[in-house]
């Protein structure tokens, strides 16, 4: 096996299991509160009077505090936790309702997606997942470029991604960074550049593709019928849209 890959595997094997929503709110929660008093981890570590070690695990979703440990951490930064339940992903649902009332062209110029896509110009690849679903009317959030790409391009990837700055997803630290660039190596095909995030899905030869075009531009992008088999993702997104505007018509 070579030595990069063991390096990754004892790593992926480190990390455990992924942590749940709830546990990756709460983490967010504290980090977010840290930042906006400037407060270092070893700093809020000292006031809660636990370790930073653990402050770092929290803000990272890897370990879910305890309710003494997390009301410590908070009052140290004069906030206390509120607790409430609503319906599943009801924020979820808020978010594509407001999303469908919002131009197709706004949220590309929002996303800046065409200087993305020009940059990309000496790289084949189509248009996939959530990405494609907007251009073709679907409501869905999207939250970085996702393209597919053909394992036989996947050195034209890296290059490009070397050029421009790319960090590629550390799901052990939950950031940007620390490991292998390339696409070969394993792990989530999920990189930051200086244009903006991109996800790949590796493939051995590009999907069928429709065109469909906004203003003076067309673009390449799976289908919506074949993303519901190929795209979990976007999937989920489509059918649960879907669903609600059949509940709302009946």
């Amino acid at each position: 096996m070579p030595q990069r890959y063991r390096r990754y595997s004892a790593l992926v094997h480190h990390a455990g299991m992924p942590s749940t929503r709830l546990v990756t709110l709460l983490g967010a929660t504290v980090r977010q509160q840290r930042h906006l008093r400037e407060l270092s981890q070893r700093q809020l570590a000292a006031l809660a009077g636990v370790s930073q070690a653990a402050v770092a695990r929290i803000e990272r979703g890897e370990r879910a505090p305890t309710i003494p440990v997390l009301e410590r951490m908070l009052a140290a930064m004069d906030v206390q936790l509120t607790v409430g339940v609503e319906p599943l992903d009801t924020h979820l649902d808020a978010r594509m309702d407001a999303l469908a009332a919002r131009p197709i062209a706004e949220r590309i110029a929002e996303l800046d997606l065409d200087r993305l896509l020009d940059r990309l110009n000496d790289l084949p690849q189509v248009l996939t997942g959530s990405t494609a679903a907007l251009l073709q009317g679907a409501p869905v959030p999207v939250e970085a470029l996702e393209i597919a790409v053909r394992w036989q391009d996947s050195k034209v990837l890296t290059r490009w991604l070397e050029r421009n700055y790319g960090q590629r997803w550390n799901a052990r630290w939950g950031e940007f960074g620390g490991v292998w660039l390339e696409p070969e190596e394993p792990g989530e095909h999920r990189w930051s550049t200086r244009y903006g995030e991109i996800r790949a899905t590796m493939c051995d030869e590009l999907p069928e593709t429709i065109e469909v075009r906004h203003g003076d531009r067309s673009y390449q992008v799976v289908p919506l019928v074949e993303l519901e088999l190929t795209e979990p993702r976007a999937a989920d997104l489509l059918r649960r849209y879907r669903d609600r505007q059949s509940a709302s018509a009946g």
